[in-house]
């Protein structure tokens, strides 16, 4: 049994965030939460997802699983404004999902979780830790895509702050954000360089206002950041592109 109420707006986001990453989820629900992982095919991005309790308005669950299909939840999303809330409830002997917005009901046909993978989130204690604002970060990003001839963008944090870089053959754009107006905590400079459009896809769609970015050398980036005042919880995971010597 799986019978819930959220706002839309926080329904929206939760469905941006995992749908720059995979089109099909499954949802694990359980009596005080529920989760969501997933790894893009390429196996480049992961995501994790954790979903408390009182991020919804109401909420009643027993343990199950039930596999999404992205494209349908967000054509559904689309017919709820800023103020809406959005009622949702499994049958489980259908295996439909009713998803109510107003005066408008749309039951949908589950994806079979025994197709959608489970992915185990790498546990990795990385020593650079510096959170950025999130405007910051999209100028970064505009800056960084004016670069027509490359794909990759290298992050770097050091004791004089957080800096996004990418360079081509002959054009190179930059963002610094000195130590000073940082929250940081590092036990020595740290870069890598990773996929310019996965980081792009994610950072455009985060909805707060602070990002915290955790890395090393030559392994995968963290960026977490919660939403639903607090109660969703989300770690996005991207790989490193190795550099040559």
């Amino acid at each position: 049994m799986f019978k819930a109420e959220i706002k839309s707006e926080t329904f929206k986001n939760l469905m941006s965030v995992i749908s720059t990453v995979v089109d099909e989820v499954k949802m694990t629900i359980h009596p005080d939460s529920l989760t969501m992982k997933a790894i893009d095919p390429a196996h480049v991005a992961m995501i994790d997802t954790v979903v408390e309790k009182d991020a919804f308005i109401s909420y009643e669950a027993d343990e199950t699983e039930i596999g999404l299909d992205l494209d349908k939840i967000r054509s559904v999303l689309k017919l709820a404004g800023p103020n809406d809330t959005i009622c949702m409830e499994h049958d489980p002997d259908q295996g439909l999902l009713t998803m109510v917005i107003g005066n408008i009901e749309r039951r949908m046909a589950l994806v079979d979780t025994g197709s959608l993978s489970d992915p185990k989130v790498p546990k990795v204690d990385l020593p650079a830790s510096v959170k950025v604002r999130l405007d910051q970060l999209q100028k970064g990003i505009r800056a960084a895509e004016s670069v027509s001839d490359t794909d990759h963008i290298k992050i770097e944090v050091n004791t004089e702050g957080f800096e996004l870089s990418c360079s081509g053959d002959t054009d190179l754009a930059s963002l610094k954000v000195p130590a000073s107006e940082l929250e940081m905590s590092i036990e020595g400079a740290v870069h890598s360089m990773y996929p310019l459009d996965y980081f792009s896809n994610i950072v455009k769609v985060i909805p707060s206002e602070i990002v915290e970015i955790q890395l090393d050398v030559d392994y995968p980036v963290k960026l977490l950041f919660d939403l639903a005042d607090g109660h969703a919880h989300i770690t996005y995971l991207l790989a490193p592109r190795i550099e040559n010597e």
